[in-house]
């Protein structure tokens, strides 16, 4: 065998063991934001679960809030719809994941309201009941913030291995494509809610 020949191999060999290598790479992380999304799925569920326990919790008390009682469940359905897209997609698009990040912000500022009005009830302020709803939501929503950055932190870490040489290279042909950050474009619905009732 010629020298040239053995360079040709060698050469050869290199480029498949790298190709094999960098979408081998490529496919982990788009494992990783896969997961990082169910993540962030799962907590949008336990959210949108105890939404209808926090409407029958504040129902009795607050009888001439049905107008936000009824916003509340219907930002919650809106949110469950957007969330249910996703799924019916295979994962988040850009467009989905818009669409959940804007009903996700409605959801917030009507949970907000529900809030804001459930402290001019003490007794409601008052009830074991409605104080481990709180506690629960405001859990529900530190989980929910970690898990979005957990998500975007993914999705960057991806979206950057595949713009970087040498992946650049392969990874629109391997289907490798950017994915969209989970953010809020809406700058009112970026304040964090208040999710308080005193003591």
């Amino acid at each position: 065998m010629s020298t040239l020949v053995i360079i040709i191999l060698v050469v050869v060999a290199f480029l498949i063991f790298w190709g094999i290598g960098t979408y081998n790479r490529l496919v982990q992380l788009r494992n990783q934001v896969n997961n990082a999304w169910s993540q962030i799925d799962v907590q949008l569920q336990r959210r949108y679960d105890l939404i209808p326990n926090l409407v029958e919790a504040v129902k009795g008390y607050m009888n001439y809030e049905r107008g936000t009682l009824e916003s509340v469940i219907s930002a919650r359905n809106q949110a469950q719809a957007a969330r249910n897209q996703v799924a019916q997609q295979g994962g988040p698009t850009a467009s989905s994941i818009k669409d959940l990040a804007a009903a996700d912000a409605a959801l917030g500022g009507a949970v907000t309201n529900i809030m804001a009005l459930a402290e001019n009830y003490p007794q409601l302020r008052a009830s074991e009941n409605m104080q481990q709803l709180q506690e629960e939501l405001s859990s529900t929503e530190n989980k929910v913030a970690f898990a979005r950055q957990a998500y975007n932190d993914n999705v960057m870490l991806y979206n950057t291995t595949q713009q970087q040489f040498p992946a650049v290279v392969i990874a629109g042909t391997l289907g490798h494509h950017p994915v969209e950050l989970f953010q809020v474009d809406d700058q009112q619905a970026k304040k964090a809610p208040k999710v308080s009732f005193g003591s």
